[in-house]
């Protein structure tokens, strides 16, 4: 027995010591985690001795619901900063049409400018996937989004940016479920043709 098949017996006989029934909701949370994902979620409980089809449709829906989750609580966020923002320019805007006569269209940009010394520096990942976004749209930097960063983000990222979040889930759904595949049939196949097991 090689090394590797040694290793892979020895982490099956360790997860077959979780209940049967436990095993696909392990591989949900597991998927829950940003930078595991589904796929890396997936390819672990192929190793572990799950079916893969279960794998990866726990690790799918694992990261799926949480990225759900995310694209709700930030559309809710986008939408509270959007209505202050609104509020606050209605109110300079009727303050200032009574002094002086001028109208909502006439006004400056009443939004006060960061100063360049207390900006953030972006991340690499995410000047990359902005980049992306730009070049490919939302479709194309999902697709090749997780290359960057995790998708957790990247919903984030787009539902805060304004994309309608139907888009957003739409397209973060096709490719969780594309590269929980890929992940998934690719540990499978190395299971079987190149290890053994």
């Amino acid at each position: 027995m090689n090394p590797l098949e040694e290793l892979v017996r020895n982490f099956q006989e360790l997860a077959a010591q979780v209940p049967e029934f436990v095993q696909p909701f392990v591989v949900m949370l597991a998927g829950a985690v940003p930078f595991v994902e589904g796929e890396l979620a997936a390819m672990i409980g192929v190793v572990a001795g799950l079916n893969p089809v279960i794998a990866g449709l726990a690790g799918a829906l694992g990261n799926f619901l949480v990225v759900l989750a995310i694209v709700a609580v930030t559309s809710r966020a986008r939408t509270a900063v959007v209505d202050a923002r609104a509020a606050r320019r209605r109110a300079r805007a009727a303050s200032l049409v009574g002094v002086g006569g001028r109208g909502l269209d006439d006004l400056p940009d009443l939004e006060p400018a960061q100063p360049a010394e207390y900006a953030r520096p972006e991340s690499k990942g995410r000047a990359r996937f902005l980049r992306w976004l730009v070049r490919f749209g939302v479709p194309g930097a999902s697709i090749i989004g997780p290359f960057a960063i995790p998708t957790h983000f990247m919903a984030a990222i787009l539902v805060s940016a304004g994309t309608p979040r139907a888009w957003v889930l739409l397209w973060q759904a096709v490719s969780i479920a594309l590269w929980t595949t890929v992940g998934t049939v690719s540990v499978w196949a190395a299971l079987t043709y190149v290890v053994g097991i």
